[in-house]
């Protein structure tokens, strides 16, 4: 089945680091665009970052989280990662990788458009919170 699966969320206080992870299991990542969101109750889902596959397309990135988060993709471990610094308690939300075989959407694209992308496959999320 396949399925993808994040890791390395958890508390931090602000102005600290985590470094999410997605990986694949039942399919590999190379040919798929990896996007990671995140969503608060209450609240729409909103795209954060983009990384696309080998063959085509730019990053992304939301305009709340430029200059703070990186993505990045290791093809030798099909593994992508969210590096997040800086991190504010407006970034606490559950977070969600994801993967589609289009590609990432453009800068112009705002993080409420880009969440309502739809992706073929979803992970099943992991709780960030910031907080002091």
């Amino acid at each position: 089945q396949a399925q993808l699966v994040e890791s390395g969320g958890g508390l931090v206080q602000p102005g600290g680091s985590l470094t999410l992870t997605c990986v694949a299991s039942g399919f590999a990542l190379d040919y798929y665009a990896i996007g990671w969101f995140r969503q608060v109750p209450g609240k729409d889902r909103e795209g954060v970052s983009c990384v696309p596959s080998y063959a085509d397309g730019s990053l992304y990135y939301s305009d709340s989280v430029k200059g703070r988060f990186t993505i990045s993709r290791d093809y030798a471990k099909d593994t992508v990662y969210l590096q997040m610094n800086d991190l504010k308690p407006e970034d606490t939300a559950v977070y969600y990788c994801a993967a589609d075989e289009g590609t990432c959407p453009p800068m112009t694209h705002s993080a409420t458009y880009y969440g309502k992308y739809e992706y073929k496959y979803w992970g099943q999320g992991i709780q960030v919170t910031v907080s002091s």
